[in-house]
């Protein structure tokens, strides 16, 4: 995955309560151009750590998934050197459900 750092990191640690949020709000938490944030927010769900959620279909509503906390939770792995950051995050995407499913 290619996030746009620091906005992708931002945009998930603005949704980590798990509440639900729009571009619009998102743009004014964050300060930064709706535009903007309108085409990071497809983006971070194409990759999974965000679900569009409604409840019309287009409501533009966005949350967090658990693929998203990990990401947030391994933030400054992102760039590190020797780090493969899509692994790390199966990883421990992966045994947080084994947690959950024991």
């Amino acid at each position: 995955m290619k996030l746009a750092v620091p906005t992708d990191f931002d945009i998930l640690e603005a949704l980590a309560d798990r509440r639900r949020n729009t571009a619009v709000n998102l743009s004014y938490i964050l300060d930064k151009n709706r535009s903007y944030i309108n085409t990071r927010l497809p983006i971070l769900a194409d990759y999974g750590l965000l679900a569009r959620v409604g409840p019309a279909p287009n409501s533009g509503l966005y949350e967090i998934t658990d693929k998203g906390l990990v990401v947030l939770d391994n933030r400054d792995q992102y760039r590190a050197d020797g780090v493969d950051f899509d692994a790390l995050v199966d990883s421990e995407l992966s045994a947080r459900t084994d947690e959950t499913d024991a």
